[in-house]
C-alpha cells in the first residue's frame, strides 16, 4: 500500500512540473477560457493550439488510453491525480468534445484494430471533431424508430435519411451514426457507421435555440458515400453498441462540470443582496442546492474509486446524470432569483457579463432533462436494471 502511495505521489510531483512547464500562462487560473472556445467551436489558435498540441504529443487528453494509440497509459488513480492537478492550476484539458468522451472508448471496446489505429490517434491528438447521429425527427426517445437508410452499393455503402439536434455538425469531421440497413425488424436492423462529413452529400443547417447559440443541427444525407471499412461492429448489431455509447455520454453529463462555472450562490447573494434581512425561503433553498451539489460530487468521486481497475459505464450514470441535471436546473433558477432584476438582461451595458451569462445558461439548462436521454428515459433505466422493478411498459 506504501508502495502504491508513494507512486502516486511521484506521479503527483511529475504532473504538477510537466503543467508547470507547458500550460500556456495565459490559460491558467480559468478553466471555461477552453471550454468555452471549443463550444463555440472555434479552430484553437495561439496559446490555446500551443496547449492542444502540447497536451495531444503528452496523451494526457486521453489520460487511460492505452499508449499504444497515443494516450496517456495512466491508471485511473494516476488519471485523478492529473485532473486534481489541473484543477488546482486551473485549466481545462483542450481535447474535450464527443471524441474523446463518448465515441473514442466505444470503438476502443467494439472497433477492429484498423479502426483504432486509422481514428484514436487523431482523438488522442485533438485534430479532428465528431458529431453524433443518433435523434431523427421520428426517433427521439424511441430511438429504434430511425429511418436513416444505408444501403449496400457494392465496394461502398450510401447512406439517404435526416438527423436532428446533432450537436456540433457544423464543425464536425466524422460522424459517428445509428442507420437503418433492416427495415423488417425494429432494434436488429441497425447498424452503426462512420461517416465523413467533409464530402459531398452531406448537409447541416444550425437550429437557433432560445438561449440565442445554435450548438445543434439539423443533418441530411443525400447518397453521402460510407466506407465498407467504416462499419463498427456487425450488420444490424448496431443497435448494442449504439446503446454503450449513450452510457458513455450520460457518464459524462452526470460529472460536475454542470454545476461548476459562474459565480457561486453565496457570492452572489452576497454581492446583490448584501446584509439584507428576508429571503429566508431563498437562503434555505440555496443550502440546500449547496448540500445536494456536494453530495453529488463526494458520490461522483466514490463511484471512480470504487470502480477500481474497471473504465466501464454501468446504469448508474442514469442515476447521476438525473442527479446533477436537477441540481444544476435548481442552481440556474436560483442564481437569477439572487440577481433580482439584474438576472432579467439579454443585452445592453447595464448588466454585467455574468448577468448576461447567467440567463443564457438558465435558458440552455432547460434542455437538459431532455438531451442525452429524458429524465424519464432515465428513470425507466433505474427501475428496470438498478432497483429490478418490472417493466411497466408489458402487460402482466
Amino acid at each position: 500500500m506504501l508502495d502504491k502511495v508513494d507512486a502516486l505521489e511521484a506521479f503527483r510531483v511529475e504532473a504538477r512540473d510537466w503543467l508547470e512547464a507547458n500550460v500556456p500562462a495565459s490559460l491558467r487560473g480559468d478553466p471555461e477560457k477552453v471550454v468555452e472556445a471549443f463550444m463555440a467551436g472555434e479552430k484553437p489558435t495561439g496559446d490555446f493550439d500551443l496547449w492542444r498540441r502540447r497536451m495531444g504529443e503528452k496523451g494526457w487528453g486521453a489520460p487511460t488510453w492505452p499508449k499504444t494509440y497515443g494516450g496517456g497509459g495512466l491508471s485511473p488513480a494516476e488519471a485523478r491525480v492529473l485532473a486534481r492537478e489541473m484543477a488546482a492550476m486551473g485549466v481545462a484539458s483542450p481535447i474535450i468534445g464527443m471524441g474523446t468522451s463518448m465515441f473514442g472508448p466505444t470503438l476502443l471496446e467494439y472497433g477492429t484494430e484498423d479502426q483504432k489505429q486509422r481514428h484514436i490517434p487523431s482523438i488522442v491528438r485533438g485534430e479532428l471533431r465528431w458529431c453524433q447521429g443518433y435523434s431523427e425527427p421520428g426517433a427521439g426517445s424511441d430511438l429504434a424508430a430511425l429511418q436513416t437508410k444505408l444501403e449496400d452499393a457494392g465496394d461502398h455503402w450510401i447512406v439517404n435519411g435526416q438527423k436532428i439536434w446533432t450537436s456540433g455538425a457544423q464543425w464536425a469531421d466524422w460522424c459517428f451514426c445509428l442507420v437503418r440497413t433492416d427495415t423488417t425488424k425494429k432494434h436488429e436492423g441497425i447498424s452503426f457507421v462512420m461517416i465523413n462529413m467533409r464530402q459531398p452529400g452531406v448537409e447541416t443547417r444550425p437550429i437557433k435555440l432560445i438561449a440565442g447559440n445554435s450548438p445543434f443541427c439539423e443533418t441530411f444525407f443525400t447518397d453521402a458515400r460510407v466506407e465498407k471499412n467504416d462499419m463498427i461492429g456487425p450488420l444490424n448489431g448496431g443497435w448494442t453498441i449504439g446503446k454503450r455509447l449513450l452510457q458513455h455520454e450520460r457518464g459524462g453529463q452526470g460529472g460536475n462540470r454542470m454545476i461548476s462555472g459562474g459565480p457561486t450562490l453565496p457570492e452572489l447573494m452576497a454581492s446583490h443582496w448584501g446584509e439584507s434581512e428576508g429571503g429566508e425561503d431563498a437562503r434555505t433553498r440555496m443550502v440546500a442546492n449547496l448540500v445536494d451539489a456536494r453530495a453529488h460530487q463526494l458520490t461522483v468521486e466514490r463511484a471512480a474509486s470504487e470502480a477500481r481497475g474497471n473504465q466501464n459505464p454501468s446504469a448508474t450514470t442514469s442515476i447521476m446524470k438525473n442527479s446533477v441535471t436537477r441540481i444544476a436546473q435548481e442552481k440556474a433558477e436560483l442564481t437569477l432569483e439572487l440577481m433580482g432584476a439584474q438576472g432579467l438582461g439579454w443585452t445592453g451595458d447595464e448588466f454585467a457579463s455574468d448577468e448576461l451569462w447567467a440567463v443564457r445558461n438558465w435558458l440552455s439548462g432547460k434542455a437538459y432533462t431532455i438531451y442525452g436521454g429524458s429524465f424519464e428515459i432515465q428513470n425507466n433505466i433505474i427501475s428496470k436494471r438498478i432497483l429490478g422493478l418490472p417493466d411497466a411498459t408489458k402487460s402482466a
